[in-house]
């Protein structure tokens, strides 16, 4: 991969998503739960800790003004574009996707409760990722 890529893909985001979620007939009572914007999820614990690597690395591409040691946290309209602002997608559910997993890998937290996400701009939370 050269210095300029990215490891920041929508259709990335997308795969590793679905694989964590649970599959028909699972038992579904050890789960990691991850509240969104749009709807809440259940991933399974041992795939998605598989993937948290990955996952890490591309939450490390969105913004510094996310990192919650650098900006203290960003809206989560800000993160369509990556940390050299470039978008890399223009699909909400995908940005809601990558924070998703960055909360059931323990790397995301939502900063704004989500009773004063209509002052937000955009009716949007904030988030941060952790260090």
């Amino acid at each position: 991969m050269s210095e300029t890529a990215t490891v920041l893909d929508p259709d990335r985001v997308n795969t590793i998503f679905m694989r964590c979620l649970f599959k028909e007939g699972e038992d579904t009572s050890k789960h990691v739960r991850a509240d969104g914007i749009f709807r809440d999820v259940k991933f399974h614990p041992g795939r998605l800790e598989s993937h948290k690597a990955e996952i890490v690395a591309m939450l490390d591409e969105l913004p510094d003004d996310f990192k919650e040691s650098v900006g203290g946290g960003m809206s989560f309209l800000s993160a369509c574009n990556d940390k050299r602002g470039n978008q890399w997608t223009g699909l909400h559910q995908r940005m809601e996707q990558l924070f998703q997993l960055g909360i059931g890998v323990g790397k995301v937290k939502c900063i704004t409760p989500c009773e004063i996400w209509a002052a937000l701009p955009g009716g949007m939370p904030y988030y941060a990722i952790t260090d």
